[in-house]
């Protein structure tokens, strides 16, 4: 950023024109549209393990423990579950969201370690 601030200033003593495109705005912005396409590109991975991946798993472990599930197929399983996320039921949303849930506590986890490894700021007076 310092280094766009400095071209600033040679760019005004020159009587240049100025882009903005290098200002520490524009790379704040960019920063900002960065961070939340990450976050939303990971929100929908997540949400496709959730949805596709994670009810086969559940399917087949439970087949494998329990036996035959109700309806006796993975589609009479997957069409109930997917009824009930779409009334908006709690516990469906949550198996579904279980997967970006446990990636955030995982890094908030991590935050938390990181922070409390750091040296505490000296105190002013």
């Amino acid at each position: 950023m310092r280094a766009a601030g400095v071209d600033l200033l040679r760019a005004v003593r020159n009587d240049t024109p100025v882009s903005m495109t290098d200002s520490p705005v524009t790379e704040h912005r960019n920063s900002v549209r960065r961070i939340i396409t990450g976050e939303a590109a990971l929100l929908l991975g997540f949400l496709l393990l959730g949805l596709v991946l994670l009810p086969v798993a559940i399917y087949l472990v439970g087949q494998a423990i329990f036996g035959d599930y109700g309806g006796g197929s993975f589609s009479h399983f997957y069409s109930e579950l997917s009824s009930r996320i779409r009334a908006g039921d709690g516990a469906a949303w949550f198996l579904v969201l279980s997967p970006y849930l446990g990636w955030q506590t995982l890094r908030l986890i991590g935050l938390g370690w990181r922070m409390a490894g750091r040296r505490p700021l000296p105190r002013s007076q």
